[in-house]
């Protein structure tokens, strides 16, 4: 179980940030290319916006794309070197503000004044107490239309099969690198999508639809969810869509990549 401590340590002090999180869109060609074209088809009815708020913008790999489409942003990590970083990065654009908190507040926002909280690729770290903690909170600080768009783990689904690989005595590296066991990658397992749904409903919102994804291998291990508060225009019943094809999907990114990104920004 990782707690917030040991990721406020992991990724304030041990993980090697040389790549910026660029190495997180490898399978998709780059970080451009896993925004035009897996993220932001999916987010496009919600953007451009107000207020969006992005909880654990890491080295703003997704913060850079996000300031562009709001009239305010609010970036919010428990990493102080990560919040660090994305000041330093995005000097220039003066609708930033950031905040630096304990794994599991949102007081940096004021209740009902955001339009979109983003998270992609950072809470599937996040153990089932700390996503608990954000939706119940996210049920607050959503404006009366906002909505949120959060990838998290669903590795519980599998918690069974980890925990038993995790006391093999030895080899269980080599067995993953050759395929044999599958990798959690760092997953909660104390998360699901089930577990989202549930924090939703407890907190008094409604989530609205939740695409379960592979990572790398064959396993559903991650999920994004969305969810909205009671009387908004995006309420609707839950939509459950298994998506087995998501790695595939950044494969064929991937090869299309080099063809239509790379150039530089218009100015």
């Amino acid at each position: 179980m990782a707690s917030v401590e040991y990721n406020r340590d992991f990724w304030n002090a041990q993980y090697d940030w040389r790549q910026g999180g660029e190495e997180w869109s490898e399978a998709w060609g780059s970080s451009e290319a896993q925004w035009w074209g897996s993220l932001l088809p999916r987010l496009h009815r919600f953007v451009p916006c107000g207020h969006i708020l992005e909880i654990a913008p890491g080295f703003g790999r997704w913060t850079a794309f996000l300031k562009d489409l709001c009239q305010r942003l609010t970036v919010v990590d428990l990493s102080e070197r990560c919040i660090r970083h994305c000041q330093e990065r995005f000097a220039g654009a003066t609708n930033i503000t950031y905040a630096v908190n304990d794994g599991k507040s949102l007081d940096a926002a004021a209740d009902q004044s955001v339009d979109l909280a983003f998270s992609f690729d950072s809470l599937v770290h996040a153990e089932a107490e700390v996503l608990a903690a954000y939706v119940g909170q996210l049920a607050r600080k959503l404006k009366p239309n906002g909505v949120a768009f959060i990838h998290h783990s669903n590795a519980w689904r599998y918690h069974k099969y980890f925990e038993l690989t995790k006391r093999l005595p030895r080899g269980r590296q080599f067995l993953m690198r050759k395929g044999v066991l599958a990798d959690d990658s760092g997953r909660a397992l104390s998360m699901s999508a089930a577990h989202f749904e549930e924090f939703c409903r407890r907190a008094g919102g409604l989530c609205i639809g939740q695409e379960i994804i592979n990572w790398r291998g064959k396993y559903l291990l991650d999920c994004v969810s969305m969810f909205t508060v009671k009387g908004s225009v995006w309420e609707r019943p839950n939509r459950v869509v298994e998506n087995r094809q998501f790695m595939a999907e950044a494969g064929t990114l991937a090869r299309l990549a080099p063809l239509y990104t790379g150039w530089p920004a218009p100015k």
